[in-house]
């Protein structure tokens, strides 16, 4: 039932969202109020592409038959791919909280901590799916 292409490109899509948090925090290291705005946006961009792809992951395998109580494998499945899920748009409702207080003024280059904990979040979340990635796609 796997599309394990679709699934490869979706999650290349959350890889690439490591390389944009990166790239957003060292423009705030710098200073670099702009740049950090259009890079903090694009990672919060591609965590939304990740959960679209991820609901229409979800709305397929059903549609052929795949439901939470089809039998232990589904439940597994829908559970640990739904809470990442879960993580991964927390992730990005921080994203966007901290991207609302750079608009405000609220990080410089010495003060930023807040951004890099949810940085050091959503480097977490991609790691999680990595596992995940491996174990349920591949694995099982």
């Amino acid at each position: 039932v796997f599309d394990i292409p679709f699934t490869s490109v979706s999650s290349f899509v959350l890889l690439m969202s490591s390389l944009t948090m990166v790239l957003a925090v060292a423009s705030i290291v710098r200073g670099d109020v702009h740049r950090n705005r259009i890079w903090l946006a694009t990672t919060a961009m591609l965590g939304a592409v990740f959960i679209g792809g991820q609901v229409y992951e979800f709305t397929t395998f059903y549609r052929e038959g795949l439901g939470y109580t089809t039998n232990i494998f589904g439940s597994a499945f829908y559970t640990l791919t739904g809470f990442h899920g879960l993580h991964v748009t927390i992730g990005a409702t921080m994203l966007l909280v901290m991207l609302y207080r750079v608009f405000k003024g609220h990080f410089d280059a010495e003060h930023h901590f807040a951004f890099e904990a949810s940085a050091w979040y959503w480097h977490f979340v991609d790691v999680v799916w990595l596992l995940l990635f491996v174990l349920v796609y591949f694995l099982v």
